[in-house]
């Protein structure tokens, strides 16, 4: 029997190993997949020996708490994975884990396979050498990425993203808008000040305080807050309180991002994967980001790319606005967001420019994926030492 072990240690890891285990059964149906999981590889038949919610840890003090029973996970699926001698071995996202583990189980001559390359194009270049020391081959969610690993032993396989497959080419404003009950004459933007505390302890007074800005030029305009959880919906609203902007317009949501991005007529947004979300759905933005003074001067000294946001990074060139840190500022914010809302020739063309960078992601990625890994699982595939 095919035996592939796999680690997903987050939701999205969990969503887009779940569609690569459904692409690969399709090919070899009786292979077994087993090790960290969460819920979607489970329901196609995933072997979860730890749920991957035991990874599931963000921010240094968090990690440093849980930090003996993650190395402890990590130590005892090795020894598993050295004693089952699995065809292949698939680290999904979570580098930080998961080259620890995939370069001694390439020293095994397992082979190593990481399903999205760890943004070493951003902030961590130097971080190819320890690719290199555990990986045999990445699948890469970028154009750009292969050329990163030109000159070295790991061979890198463009595979699209798998957003670009679900978000469809073309939305409907005017349906989004009478799904969500909104009145269409209205400026709607759409404020995504970040999924984690850390990030809206940063950036929800000065998204607010952008609101405001905006609200004395456009006096009907209506904000949509899409947030992931309670704490972060605790979080935005002491900061409504703290600002005295309860009365404002401001509808906060539990979730249904990609509703409110696609509701809007321009979205500011803290610089992550949701500024690849809102490209991919078509709308005008601007990005901001803010961290503690100690952590920006730590990542500007790493930083790679003249670009942050990944809009910017596809598209090589300057599509849409990015504030980071002191020039984040409500007034630069407002401005920035109030030009958009004003000209919709500029936003028309950065939909030409989002649109192509639909396409080009758009690669059937779980496919791709598994046709790139399927050499690894015939009897004259590159086992390799």
């Amino acid at each position: 029997m095919i035996k592939i072990a796999m680690v997903a240690g987050e939701a999205s890891s969990d969503q887009l190993a779940a569609h690569l285990i459904g692409a690969l059964k399709r090919h070899r149906p009786q292979a077994r997949f087993y090790g960290i999981g969460g819920p979607k590889m489970q329901r196609e038949g995933f072997d979860v020996l730890w749920p991957s919610e035991k990874l599931s840890v963000r921010g240094y003090a968090e990690v440093l708490s849980h930090y003996r029973e993650i190395t402890g996970i990590r130590r005892r699926l090795l020894a598993q994975l050295l004693r089952d001698k699995p065809d292949i071995f698939i680290g999904v996202d979570g580098s930080d884990f998961n080259l620890w583990l995939e370069k001694r189980l390439k020293r095994a001559g397992i082979p190593t396979i990481q399903f999205v390359s760890p943004s070493i194009w951003a902030w961590r270049r130097k971080r190819i050498s320890k690719i290199v020391a555990a990986v045999n081959h990445v699948l890469a969610l970028y154009p750009f990425e292969p050329k990163l690993y030109e000159g070295t032993p790991v061979k890198c396989s463009y595979v699209g993203h798998p957003l670009a497959d679900v978000i469809p080419l073309e939305i409907d404003q005017h349906a989004v808008r009478e799904k969500l009950n909104l009145v269409h004459d209205r400026p709607v933007v759409a404020l995504l000040p970040g999924s984690r505390q850390s990030e809206l302890q940063y950036m929800a007074e000065t998204f607010i305080e952008a609101g405001k800005l905006l609200l004395q030029r456009y006096p009907k305009v209506l904000f949509l807050v899409p947030l992931v959880s309670r704490e972060t919906r605790h979080q935005f609203e002491v900061a409504l309180w703290k600002l005295k902007a309860e009365e404002l317009p401001f509808k906060l949501m539990f979730g249904h991002a990609a509703e409110a991005v696609a509701a809007s007529d321009a979205v500011l947004v803290a610089s992550g994967t949701a500024t690849l979300e809102t490209a991919l759905v078509g709308r005008p933005m601007v990005i901001a980001y803010k961290m503690s003074p100690w952590s920006w001067r730590l990542m500007r000294g790493m930083r790679y790319l003249p670009w942050v946001g990944l809009p910017n990074i596809l598209a090589e060139r300057y599509v849409v606005p990015e504030f980071l840190q002191d020039d984040a500022t409500p007034e630069n914010l407002a401005q920035a967001v109030g030009n958009l809302l004003s000209d919709p020739i500029v936003c028309a063309g950065i939909k030409r420019v989002f649109d192509g960078v639909h396409r080009l992601l758009r690669q059937d990625t779980a496919q791709k994926a598994a046709d790139a890994l399927l050499p690894y699982l015939s009897d004259s595939g590159p086992r390799v030492a």
